[in-house]
């Protein structure tokens, strides 16, 4: 599996664990901090890592 690969696959499971977090959480309620919250990290740090995937396969196609 290239890194690029990886990084789009991470990302977007990272994003679909953000999102069902998100969604489906907000009734559970933590002392540290709330699983919504949590939820929205995860989508942004997810979305990152499918972007900066895509730009990996992007730039190993151009290099070719």
């Amino acid at each position: 599996m290239t890194p690029a690969s990886k990084n789009i696959v991470e990302g977007a499971v990272c994003a679909a664990v953000g999102v069902a977090l998100r969604l489906f959480t907000e009734d559970v309620h933590i002392p540290v901090f709330t699983l919504t919250k949590v939820g929205v990290v995860l989508i942004a740090i997810g979305g990152i890592q499918l972007l900066y995937g895509v730009y990996q396969s992007f730039r190993a196609r151009s290099v070719e």
